[in-house]
């Protein structure tokens, strides 16, 4: 199974691992899954890490792709179709890292790991928790 990781999952599972569910723990651990992390949860931690508001993610941050590795976690490009697909949602959510989220989740056909409720704005999106 292909799956995308939410911010707050990547998050937990590299430095909080029992936050996740049993659930989720078990799809990131599983060696045949292939677990997606999109160039957008980069960009959010960076950002809310720079504004105050992820205090100790200066370690996740200067060894980012290392920790990505230990995931064996693809990353996922923004592409154009992407961007395009996130900035039509027709859902009011404003968060833009969320709606980038679901858009390549929707486009790529994947389930998004996450436990934010939010993502159920979005109609047709698998999640997984």
């Amino acid at each position: 199974m292909r799956i995308l990781l939410d911010t707050h999952a990547l998050l937990w599972a590299l430095a909080e691992p029992a936050r996740l569910s049993s659930r989720a723990a078990d799809v990131i651990r599983d060696s045949r899954n292939t677990i997606l992390v999109s160039a957008a949860s980069a960009w959010e931690i960076a950002t809310k890490h720079r504004l105050g508001k992820l205090a100790g993610a200066e370690p996740i941050i200067s060894a980012y792709i290392a920790h990505l590795q230990t995931l064996r976690a693809e990353q996922l490009p923004i592409t154009t179709e992407h961007a395009l697909k996130a900035g039509g949602l027709e859902v009011e959510h404003r968060d833009p890292f969320d709606r980038m989220l679901a858009a390549q989740s929707l486009l790529e056909g994947v389930p998004l790991l996450t436990n934010d409720r939010a993502f159920q704005l979005f109609g047709d999106l698998e999640t997984i928790w």
